[in-house]
């Protein structure tokens, strides 16, 4: 578990050495400013667990550091420290928006207490906030947006209907495969399965086994008898990514089974029925495919009852933001660290960037910062090249971009990890603290990568 980190603010300098040493004593970690001024300098550079922060400062007084804090970090809990006389404006504090307070002097034990007991509302607050993020969210389709609404009222006329074959449109990133988890998740079908294969990712041997299951024998390596994922989603929801690449030889026999739900096992004698809601995705223009030869016009036309486009993220510039704070919470739990912050004018710069990886390469970007600037509030020039450049076009080819987007961000962790054991003589433990992660996080993006 990492060590929380306490910022003091206290122009006396005997008393923060006194607070230091008994909150590292008691396996905190420390931060200290001597006026208001080099406090929001600290908090500027990275936010901390928990704010101690004295009444009378000189320049900006305490309340003034408050106000500023609260409104410029509102998640980050402040506790005021006064004198005896002044519990008055301590109680004021707690009103303007201080999660605590104590009055000087006071026992070690008292503070230790209420630094316990701060972080852990905070934790069951966050905890809270997380869970509640994902109820909402549960259907995958974040977003106020026109384009966004409209989306979401057809997926749920389309979940609630008998429609059984549906094509999702889109470009690469755009959250096909959330779209059909959400039809599914809303339809009749809810508490069977929802099965999902992607076309491109299997050999063109092995996927009509995967779909339709094989007979003990059939090909070389068929060592027992195997269950295909039509069965398996029986009055489910059987959902086919890349439909396009579904190889031309297995075409026909889709199309039976789409026709009256019969199938037959690779190497059976016998064929089984399964009843399915199919949900197929792409990328690609199935027309251009039909046009070309490489898809068959009358499977296409078969699946293409129900049609839904997904947007891309650029026509959703007003997703941008609420996408950027689920991605940034989820990835700060993913890294057991504090999560990042957007500054305005690095916000400014993201509205305006053309995603031509869509919510994908959104996502990898939050991944990527939180990985090298844990806690950090994000400033323009700490975003990738791309970001920065004065006008800004999206790619021809959209998957390259997103592949060349994942491969970079991907050697920059590697190196990342590489300097850290390098810095620490190999001690994982060490490194993962260097890096603000939990020695699990680091340790699971070590066997990532292959590194470990």
């Amino acid at each position: 578990m990492m060590r929380l980190n306490i910022l003091i603010v206290d122009d006396e300098k005997s008393f923060v050495r006194s607070l230091t040493f008994a909150l590292q004593e008691a396996g905190y970690s420390t931060n200290c400013a001597h006026s208001g001024e080099d406090a929001l300098a600290i908090l500027e550079r990275g936010l901390p667990d928990l704010v101690l922060l004295d009444l009378r400062l000189p320049g900006k007084s305490g309340m003034e550091i408050l106000d500023e804090t609260v409104r410029l970090y509102p998640d980050v809990p402040v506790v005021m420290i006064s004198a005896h006389g002044d519990t008055r404006a301590a109680v004021q504090a707690v009103k303007a928006g201080a999660t605590d307070y104590l009055t000087k002097p006071f026992a070690l034990d008292e503070l230790l207490h209420l630094v316990e007991s701060v972080t852990e509302r905070t934790r069951m607050r966050d905890e809270l906030a997380y869970h509640r993020s994902r109820a909402a969210s549960s259907s995958g389709l974040m977003g106020d947006s026109d384009a966004m609404q409209l989306l979401w009222q057809k997926v749920q006329r389309v979940s609630a209907s008998s429609a059984g074959r549906i094509l999702l449109l889109g470009e690469s990133g755009t959250g096909k495969a959330l779209v059909a988890k959400a039809i599914h998740e809303h339809s009749p079908r809810a508490s069977e399965a929802f099965v999902e294969i992607n076309c491109a990712a299997l050999p063109e041997q092995l996927i009509e086994a995967e779909l339709f299951g094989a007979e003990k024998g059939a090909y070389t390596g068929a060592h027992q008898k195997r269950a295909g994922l039509v069965a398996l989603a029986h009055n489910g929801t059987l959902f086919l990514d890349e439909i396009g690449e579904l190889p031309l030889s297995l075409q026909a026999k889709f199309l039976h089974f789409l026709e009256n739900g019969d199938y037959r096992p690779v190497g059976g004698g016998a064929s089984a029925t399964s009843d399915v809601r199919v949900i197929a995705a792409t990328n690609r223009s199935l027309e251009a495919e039909v046009r070309n030869g490489r898809f068959r016009e009358d499977l296409y036309f078969r699946l293409n009852v129900i049609e839904l486009t997904i947007p891309p993220l650029r026509d959703r510039e007003d997703d941008v933001c609420k996408l950027l704070e689920m991605f940034i919470e989820s990835q700060a739990r993913e890294e057991g660290c504090r999560p990042i912050t957007m500054l305005p004018e690095t916000l400014a710069r993201l509205s305006a960037y053309s995603w031509p990886g869509n919510v994908r390469e959104l996502r990898n970007l939050v991944e990527r910062l939180t990985i090298l600037y844990p806690g950090q509030s994000i400033r323009p020039h700490q975003l990738p090249g791309e970001f920065l450049a004065t006008s800004i076009r999206p790619p021809a080819d959209q998957d390259h971009a997103s592949a060349s987007f994942d491969q970079h961000l991907q050697q920059t962790e590697r190196q990342l990890l590489l300097d850290a054991l390098e810095k620490t003589g190999g001690r994982k433990g060490k490194a993962a603290e260097h890096l603000g992660l939990s020695r699990h996080a680091f340790k699971r993006r070590l066997q990532r990568l292959g590194m470990g």
